[in-house]
């Protein structure tokens, strides 16, 4: 429970790269996660090169600047034919990411690509596709920066939580 209670999404990120054992060890909690009928449709590519890095950070026009900071990306992907809850299977997959990098003493942040735009004419999936030459039979669920927080963000208080969207045995009823 405190890696839940104290993670929270950090877009400043400290000018050191993520040891290569780390990024191992956040790869391995990905590749760990649950999917519907063990079909694992996700893939990752793992980015440390701070030009890419760079051209990722403007692969939408907002939510996205911070990446050109973080010393290490996931892009989280999936492939829609291998199963049909391809977006909630490749969520999870994010979310072992963004809870391996908490317990490693890291901090991350989601980047949605999934049903964004990049301008006009262009997805935010197409412009990530073409910076990372992924297959067109694969879907870009989101990026996620990870690294060394440079700013220190407390985790949200109990007080804070919407406890009033939570139901007991029947809707309407609060849970105590």
């Amino acid at each position: 429970m405190s890696l839940i209670r104290n993670r929270r999404s950090v877009r400043s990120f400290r000018d050191k790269p993520v040891e290569e054992e780390k990024t191992a060890l956040i790869i391995e909690a990905a590749l760990r996660s649950p999917s519907s009928r063990s079909l694992n449709p996700w893939e990752f590519i793992v980015i440390r090169d701070k030009r890419m890095l760079s051209h990722l950070s403007s692969c939408k026009p907002h939510g996205a600047a911070f990446l050109k900071k973080a010393p290490l990306g996931i892009a989280v992907l999936a492939d829609p034919d291998r199963c049909d809850v391809w977006v909630e299977d490749a969520s999870i997959a994010a979310t072992y990411i963004q809870l391996a990098a908490e317990s490693l003493g890291l901090k991350s942040c989601w980047i949605q690509i999934r049903k964004r735009g990049f301008d006009p004419e262009r997805t935010a999936r197409a412009r990530v596709a073409e910076l990372l030459g992924i297959p067109a039979n694969l879907e870009v669920e989101a990026l996620i920066a990870v690294g060394y927080p440079d700013e220190h963000l407390e985790g949200h208080p109990y007080e804070s939580l919407s406890l009033s969207k939570v139901h007991d045995e029947t809707y309407g009823n609060p849970f105590k």
